[in-house]
């Protein structure tokens, strides 16, 4: 067997952890399906035989991959996104198959990817690598070119920034619960019932990209994100029950094809977010679970 042969084994072995690290940092399958590939070029570049740990070079070979692609996003973004909801990782009600168990070892929902872009890329890798992957502050430091002690000040800077801003009910029931009632509330045009069950900060963020500007927004509260029932009644035909990152959420469905995915994280009862992706050139590239009829 060819060095190359065993080397291309051995990456197709660690291609689930990369392609996690990938997602977690960039929110996006097509960026992290490239950052993997120029992963795997590097590899390819570079004499691996005296490697002793060739998950763990990977792994921080895909970082410092994801690391340049996140500041070069910051650079060429001539004005500021007012929404971004990241690539969600949607599966059917049933369950999640293998692929999607590996992208979501660490149960992490849509809403943490959602502030995981609010960091900084070097506070992003660092939070990432160590709390989410174990990777040692000592390889962190190497990828972003400062102290294992400066590495770990950034994860601890990251952890405060996304304290309280994530906690969510992991009770797959109580998520359900919570998610009917909101769409009963919905269909019946109930205003004091969806406020019933949106938490009183709640956050309700749609992105409809460049096709559907007009979807684009942050909605705040818990009157103001039920002042939008008219919205959501017209949702509630179309829905179809699925798990968004691991956490029940809908599909929404219409006569043209999937026309968005909505997540809910749900914490003491009560949706504290909504996270809507509505962009139809994303929603085309995403792995999206057939509707089933009887779902409805």
């Amino acid at each position: 067997m060819s060095e190359r042969t065993d080397l291309a084994e051995r990456f197709e072995e660690q291609r689930p952890r990369l392609r996690a690290v990938a997602y977690r940092m960039l929110g996006s399958f097509s960026e992290a399906d490239d950052a993997l590939q120029e992963a795997w070029l590097r590899a390819g570049r570079t004499d691996t035989g005296e490697v002793d740990n060739l998950g763990g070079w990977l792994t921080t070979v895909t970082a410092r991959v994801c690391l340049n692609m996140l500041r070069s996003r910051r650079r060429r973004r001539e004005e500021p996104i007012d929404v971004h909801v990241p690539d969600p990782v949607v599966s059917p009600e049933s369950g999640l198959d293998p692929e999607h168990e590996a992208l979501l070892a660490d149960s992490v929902g849509l809403a943490l990817q959602v502030v995981l872009e609010t960091l900084a890329p070097a506070e992003r890798l660092a939070f990432v690598l160590h709390d989410m992957f174990a990777v040692p502050f000592e390889d962190i430091a190497g990828v972003i070119e400062k102290s294992p002690a400066a590495a770990r000040q950034l994860a601890s800077r990251a952890r405060r920034r996304l304290e309280g801003r994530t906690a969510a009910e992991t009770d797959p029931r109580r998520q359900r619960e919570a998610v009917a009632a909101f769409f009963a509330a919905s269909h019946r045009g109930d205003f004091d019932a969806l406020v019933a069950v949106l938490d009183p900060d709640v956050v309700l963020r749609a992105d409809g990209g460049t096709a559907r500007p007009a979807l684009n927004t942050i909605l705040r509260g818990a009157q103001t994100v039920a002042g939008q029932a008219a919205l959501y009644r017209r949702f509630v035909p179309l829905a179809h029950p699925v798990l968004v990152n691991g956490a029940v959420g809908r599909l929404i469905v219409d006569e043209s094809g999937p026309f968005a995915v909505m997540s809910f994280t749900v914490a003491d009862g009560r949706i504290t977010a909504i996270d809507v992706l509505a962009d139809p050139e994303r929603l085309r590239r995403l792995d999206l679970p057939n509707p089933d009829e009887r779902d409805r």
